[in-house]
């Protein structure tokens, strides 16, 4: 008779769990552990004329910047009366009260209950306020020289355009912030105009520009998509225009840059999707995912 053989040690599988001591170093993993790899799981597909279309929102803001130094420029040399500017201020941002409600149906003054009265009161307000500190703005930095006053208020508007709230969900987005600083820039430059009107006026207009304006083209671009495409044409050919007539070169740059933003940059965001390898698997954190409705019920 031969020996039954002696049957060898069973074989011990390797598994992915913490409350089993296993016959494996720490790092040890199978073949199975590339099975659930996952590549651009939460990748987004870009649309090209979408991307333009929100690329708008970069352009509006790049030549208001451009439009509120042009008008700076023309009160500064006299070419432009500041009684005009007032009055086509004035006109412009009734006509635009207008449209805003009218795009908006009441809405918004009812859930903020406020009445037109008090829109009123409130732009007197602060129309006296300005125009009786003009004075006080116009002789507040008479001892900074202007070529101090020039890059502070450079610096001013390139924050004012970093920090803009264009729609994304960014920690370095602050819509105050950017306010202020723009206000700050018109503040600046308006301290260099011949006389305190000028002051008044030109911190008037910043207000319509930074404040009021992008009110309106928020409202536009929600409820009117095609109306705010023609708009920010517009406005971009107003603010090329105006550069134009100041400095050529300046003109040409401005409108390649504006190309830049609003066709080439969409373009290469695109372009780069397709080399995106963002990878998901069993190395992630895990995610606790609980039913909040048996707590609440």
């Amino acid at each position: 008779m031969y020996p039954r053989p002696v049957a060898g040690p069973k074989e011990v599988r390797w598994q992915k769990v913490l409350y089993e001591r296993q016959p494996f170093p720490d790092n040890y993993v199978d073949r199975r552990f590339l099975e659930e790899l996952r590549k651009n799981v939460h990748a987004r597909r870009y649309e090209y004329w979408a991307v333009v279309f929100e690329a708008s929102v970069v352009v509006q803001q790049l030549c208001s910047v451009c439009v509120f130094v042009v008008i700076w420029w023309y009160l500064d040399e006299g070419l432009l009366a500041p009684q005009w500017l007032f009055g086509a201020g004035l006109a412009s941002s009734l006509l635009g009260y207008v449209l805003f409600d009218v795009l908006d149906g009441g809405e918004g003054r009812r859930r903020s209950g406020r009445t037109r009265w008090a829109d009123l009161k409130s732009a007197l307000v602060f129309v006296a306020f300005t125009y009786g500190f003009s004075p006080v703005l116009k002789t507040l930095t008479e001892s900074v020289s202007t070529d101090t006053i020039y890059a502070m208020a450079a610096l001013m508007l390139l924050g004012h355009l970093i920090f803009f709230d264009y729609g994304a969900n960014a920690a370095i987005v602050s819509s105050t912030l950017s306010l202020n600083m723009a206000i700050f820039a018109s503040v600046c430059l308006a301290s260099r105009l011949p006389r305190s009107l000028h002051a008044f006026i030109m911190v008037t207009c910043a207000i319509q520009i930074f404040a009021l304006w992008p009110m309106l083209q928020k409202k536009l671009k929600a409820r009117t998509p095609r109306s705010y495409v023609g708009v920010t044409l517009l406005f971009a050919l107003a603010a090329c225009a105006g550069l134009l007539s100041i400095s050529a070169v300046g003109a040409v740059l401005f409108a390649l840059l504006l190309l830049a933003v609003s066709c080439l940059c969409p373009f290469y965001l695109i372009r780069l999707q397709l080399f995106k390898e963002n990878i998901h698997g069993p190395w992630d954190e895990a995610e606790i995912k609980e039913d909040l409705s048996r707590f609440l019920s």
